[in-house]
């Protein structure tokens, strides 16, 4: 994965990724709010790239919902960086599959439900991005609680030699 680098506001590309889903989201009668309260929010990294891992953690926030989905979006600043977190009210992971969904091709069972759909590439993408860029992802999940997944991204990406 070669990456195009440039200044990005991370805020920015948030707004225009929920007004992209939006439809989405209303059509299941549910709702996104945002807490950007990072005083810096702007990095260096691939724009289309942080776009797609932004957008997949908000498509998986809606997708794995039984019922209205409630997703809120978060960013702080951190010493070197920003986190940006996005919390659900999904059907939650639980302990031993959170070990596993970074993994390529890996799809939580859901036994006999079929609704979603899905290659089980989207959280290996999101990682790969993120520790591309220099940070890292984690997630914290209860069954039928939802989860937080937050990705910690430094302000100035350090090219590799």
């Amino acid at each position: 994965m070669k990456l195009r680098l440039q200044p990005i506001h991370i805020h920015q590309t948030i707004h225009e990724v929920i007004g992209n889903i939006d439809i989405q989201i209303k059509k299941r009668k549910g709702s996104i709010t945002t807490h950007l309260d990072a005083s810096h929010e702007l990095i260096e990294g691939d724009q289309l790239h942080i776009t797609n891992v932004i957008y997949n953690l908000i498509d998986n926030a809606i997708k794995y919902c039984d019922g209205v989905p409630s997703v809120e979006i978060f960013t702080r600043d951190e010493v070197n960086g920003i986190a940006v977190s996005f919390r659900d009210n999904g059907i939650g992971i639980n302990k031993e599959n959170q070990r596993k969904i970074f993994d390529k091709l890996y799809r939580v069972p859901t036994g006999n439900i079929h609704n979603v759909k899905g290659f089980g590439l989207g959280l290996s993408y999101v990682k790969g991005v993120v520790e591309k860029h220099g940070g890292h992802v984690e997630v914290e999940s209860e069954l039928k609680k939802g989860s937080t997944f937050t990705i910690h991204l430094p302000y100035k990406y350090e090219k590799e030699n």
